[in-house]
C-alpha cells in the first residue's frame, strides 16, 4: 500500500476512463470532469472500462505520481454511475485494490462469547 499521509482525500472516478491516458491526460481529466486540482495532494483512483485495470494519480509535494495494477481474475469494484466522483478512506482503498467489495465488507466470523 502507498504510505499516504492521514489527511489525505481519495477520489473514485466514476465510469470507465481511457487506460492509455499517462500523467498529464489523467492530471487534465482530474480537473474538467472531477473538478478537483491534480496538485492538492488528493489520490485520484481511474478504471478502464474492462475493470481488471486501476490507476492512481497522486501528487506528493514533490512530483506527480502514477501507479497502476492489473487484476489477473475478477475486476475492481466501481460506483454504477457513469459520471461524477466518490470520495472514499484509506481503508476502502486499501480494499478497493485487493478486489474486496469495499462497499459492504462483511465479517467472516463474530465471536458469540468472550473468554
Amino acid at each position: 500500500m502507498i504510505p499516504l499521509p492521514p489527511s489525505t482525500r481519495i477520489f473514485l472516478a466514476c465510469g470507465a476512463t481511457d487506460m492509455r491516458k499517462g500523467f498529464d491526460g489523467l492530471a487534465v481529466m482530474t480537473q474538467q470532469v472531477l473538478e478537483q486540482s491534480p496538485h492538492s495532494g488528493a489520490l485520484f483512483a481511474f478504471r478502464g472500462k474492462r475493470g481488471d485495470l486501476v490507476k492512481l494519480l497522486w501528487y506528493d509535494g514533490q512530483g506527480m505520481c502514477l501507479f497502476s495494477k492489473r487484476m489477473d481474475r475478477g475486476r475492481f469494484v466501481w460506483p454504477s454511475t457513469k459520471a461524477g466522483s466518490v470520495m472514499m478512506t484509506a481503508a476502502q482503498l486499501s480494499m478497493l485494490l485487493e478486489g474486496i467489495d469495499w462497499r459492504r465488507p462483511e465479517r467472516t466470523f463474530t465471536p458469540s462469547l468472550a473468554g
